[in-house]
């Protein structure tokens, strides 16, 4: 391998799988085996990658484009869409989705709503249930933008009581969205009493606009498809029992909010005009659903860029990509993939320092660039002000991480 950064700044994603099985649907993304990667691809060069800080975050801007071309044909139509903003956070990447026509967003902090509305999204899901200062910032974020439909969800009657009592207050109007929990058993309710119970208090709630449902099936994570859809198709089945049920009652149920990237192309094949498709991290991408979900042809769109450091042995390699460059959720060993050097074992992963146990080491030297997939990138964009922005092989722009903060004004 030569030892010219420009070369090493190159990469492909051509990833191998093996076929083990999963022990469990929540650690699926995870247990998977770490892929092996080949086949060196010109669409990740740097023509210079001398003066980009290490280490930092990359967004290939032409592979994002390319996502969101196919997120809007897997879904068959931009109406049908809701894309989560929590993967990019970004202004740039909303302004892109507004401008392929897509209107309804959603996200999962208060200060995810307000860089969707600063960038001028007009309707505005907050998936997320509020309590305490949080329902005051909810009216304040009403205040602010009264031109946005905001909606939030709510599985508590307390809650609802307590959403009720303050937008009332305000003079104003917020929707709510019963979550329903598939399975996942984070949150939400299961169809039932205890759910429709709650959903009658919604609909007679002053201050509060019946919303629909909301249906987050994170848990589903099976590789194969026809798996993954029988599992996605019976939370499915009991929501829209549920939804029916209402709607005898005269209860509007306007919309479900369905799924993630995952269960996504499920969810896409349902004729139901009241879904909307929530997908996120399928706009950057990674190499954690690179692996579960071989059936999405989508491109990881965000690597990281690290420097070798060190060279403490033979056979390894320190790079400057510690656990606060990128997300360490995934267990060690797991959390970023090394196209240059297939095979690799991190061997030690700690607050500043990466390292690579590899027979590849012999082949750098302290400065070299090497670049990394995330395994989850969600949280990584997450630990980055800016990213890099990458065309043609060249630094274009440099995009801010706006909605990283918890808080912005409000």
């Amino acid at each position: 391998m030569a030892n010219e950064e420009a070369r090493r700044a190159s990469f492909s994603l051509g990833v191998t799988l093996d076929s083990n099985p999963l022990e469990s649907a929540l650690l699926a993304v995870w247990s998977i085996p770490y892929p092996n990667v080949s086949n060196m691809d010109s669409k990740y060069s740097l023509v210079d990658p001398s003066g980009i800080l290490s280490p930092s975050m990359l967004v290939f801007r032409e592979l994002v484009d390319r996502n969101l071309h196919k997120m809007i044909a897997i879904a068959g139509d931009v109406n049908r869409l809701r894309p989560h903003c929590k993967t990019h956070k970004m202004p740039a990447v909303t302004k892109m989705e507004l401008a392929m026509g897509i209107t309804k967003h959603k996200c999962a902090t208060l200060a995810e709503a307000e860089m969707l509305a600063d960038c001028g999204v007009k309707d505005i899901f907050l998936a997320y249930n509020l309590v305490g200062p949080n329902i005051d910032r909810a009216v304040k974020f009403l205040q602010k933008y009264p031109d946005v439909k905001f909606a939030v969800t709510a599985d508590d009657s307390a809650m609802i009581s307590a959403l009720s009592t303050a937008v009332s207050k305000a003079g104003k109007s917020i929707r709510v969205l019963l979550d329903i929990d598939p399975g996942l058993h984070r949150t939400g309710v299961l169809p039932g009493p205890r759910a429709e119970a709650l959903y009658q208090q919604i609909v007679s709630s002053p201050g509060i606009e019946p919303g629909g449902f909301h249906l987050y099936d994170g848990h589903n994570h099976q590789t194969n498809l026809d798996e993954r859809t029988a599992a996605v198709m019976t939370g499915w089945n009991g929501a829209a029992q549920l939804r029916d049920d209402f709607v005898r009652r005269g209860w509007p149920v306007p919309r479900i909010v369905c799924g993630g990237t995952g269960s996504f192309p499920v969810f896409a094949k349902l004729q139901d005009p009241a879904v909307e498709l929530a997908p996120g991290t399928c706009v950057f991408h990674d190499s954690g659903y690179g692996t579960s979900f071989p059936d999405m042809d989508f491109e990881p769109a965000v690597v990281m860029l690290t420097r070798v450091i060190s060279r403490p042995s033979a056979d390894r390699v320190t790079c400057d990509l510690g656990n606060k460059a990128v997300a360490s959720d995934p267990p060690r060993g797991q959390r970023v993939v090394f196209p240059d050097l297939p095979g690799a074992e991190q061997v030690l992963h700690n607050e500043e320092h990466i390292v690579l146990q590899t027979p590849l080491a012999e082949n750098y030297k302290p400065g070299d660039v090497l670049m990394a997939i995330p395994r989850h990138v969600c949280p990584t964009s997450a630990l980055y002000k800016q990213a890099y922005v990458i065309e043609g092989g060249k630094v274009v722009d440099m995009w801010d991480v706006t909605a990283r903060d918890r808080f912005l004004t409000i």
